[in-house]
C-alpha cells in the first residue's frame, strides 16, 4: 500500500457531505511509486495525462433546480500528486446541494480545487448527456490479442520476463487487450481495464504480451502505476522509436480513470469503450 493512502478515506466509512467541501480532496504524492519504478520527477521517460470521467456530477442552479452532467478531468502525468479516488468522489458529491451561478462558475471552481490538489493545472470539461450520448462508444485501435492460446500459472505480480520480441524486424503497429485486471492496493477490490499498445520498434510477440498483461491479475497497484509499469517494461524490451500505452478502466463509484503514457507529445481523445 502507498503509505499516504493509509490516511485517505479509501476503504473507510465516510459521511455523505452534500454541500461544497474542497477539503475532502486527498492528494497522494507520485514520488513513492515513481521511486519503485526507478523514476524521479526529472527523469520521467513519458508524457501523458490521466483522464477521469465522472458520470454522477450534479449541482443546483440559483433557482434550486438540480442539474446533471458528465465531468471530464485531465490530470497531467507529471503532476506531483494523484488524487485519491474516493476523496475525489466525496468532493464531487459535496457539489450536489451547492448552487452555482452557471456552468462556467462550476468549471472554474473545479479547476481551482483540483489543480491545487494535483499540484499542476487540471483540465475540466462539463458535458451534457446529449453530447456524450451522441459520441457513442469506440473500439480500441489495431489487433485484439485476447483470442491467442496461452498458458498462465502466475497472477500475483507483473512478469516482464515473459515478454518477447524479434529484434530482426522493426514494425509499427497497434495491439490491445481487454484482459487487464489488477486490485486496488487499499481495498483489494478488482480494477477492470482494457489496454492499448501503439509502437514502432522491434516486433513484439503478441502471445508474450498477453501472458504478461494477465500476470497483473492479482497485482495490487493504482491504475496510473500499472500503466507506467507496462510502458517501462515495453520500452526496455523494444527500445522503440515511439511508444504509447494507455488503459481505459471500468468505473467504480461513478468515476473511471484512464491513464495515457507516451513518448510522443500527443493527447489522445477521451472516448468511451463498450464497458464504460
Amino acid at each position: 500500500m502507498h503509505p499516504a493512502a493509509e490516511h485517505s478515506p479509501l476503504g473507510k466509512s465516510s459521511e455523505y457531505i452534500a454541500t461544497y467541501t474542497p477539503s475532502l480532496l486527498f492528494p497522494i504524492p507520485r514520488t513513492a511509486k515513481w521511486a519503485e519504478l526507478g523514476l524521479t520527477a526529472e527523469t520521467l521517460p513519458y508524457k501523458g495525462v490521466d483522464f477521469w470521467n465522472c458520470f454522477e456530477l450534479s449541482w443546483l442552479l440559483p433557482s434550486g433546480k438540480p442539474v446533471v452532467a458528465i465531468g471530464e478531468f485531465s490530470i497531467p502525468a507529471d503532476s506531483p500528486n494523484i488524487i485519491e479516488s474516493k476523496s475525489f468522489k466525496l468532493y464531487l458529491n459535496s457539489l450536489n446541494q451547492t448552487p452555482f451561478a452557471d456552468t462556467q462558475s462550476l468549471e472554474a471552481t473545479l479547476v481551482s480545487d483540483l489543480s491545487a490538489a494535483a499540484g499542476k493545472p487540471v483540465g475540466v470539461r462539463i458535458r451534457s448527456l446529449n453530447e456524450v450520448q451522441a459520441e457513442g462508444v469506440v473500439a480500441l485501435p489495431g489487433v485484439c490479442i485476447d483470442d491467442l492460446d496461452i498458458s498462465v500459472s502466475n497472477y500475483e505480480h507483473p512478469r516482464p520476463e515473459l515478454l518477447r520480441c524479434d529484434n530482426s524486424r522493426i514494425v509499427e503497429e497497434s495491439v490491445h487487450s481487454h484482459l487487464l485486471k489488477s486490485n486496488c492496493p487499499v481495498t483489494s477490490q478488482p480494477d477492470w481495464g482494457s489496454v492499448a499498445v501503439e509502437y514502432r520498434g522491434a516486433a513484439l510477440d503478441h502471445a508474450s504480451l498477453l501472458a504478461y498483461l494477465v500476470s497483473f491479475r492479482q497485482h495490487s497497484d493504482f491504475h496510473e502505476q500499472c500503466v507506467e509499469r507496462i510502458f517501462l517494461d515495453l520500452q526496455r524490451l523494444l527500445k522503440p522509436e515511439k511508444l504509447t500505452v494507455y488503459a481505459r478502466y471500468v468505473r467504480r463509484g461513478g468515476l473511471d480513470i484512464n491513464p495515457y503514457r507516451s513518448t510522443e507529445a500527443v493527447q489522445l481523445p477521451n472516448l468511451r469503450l463498450v464497458r464504460q
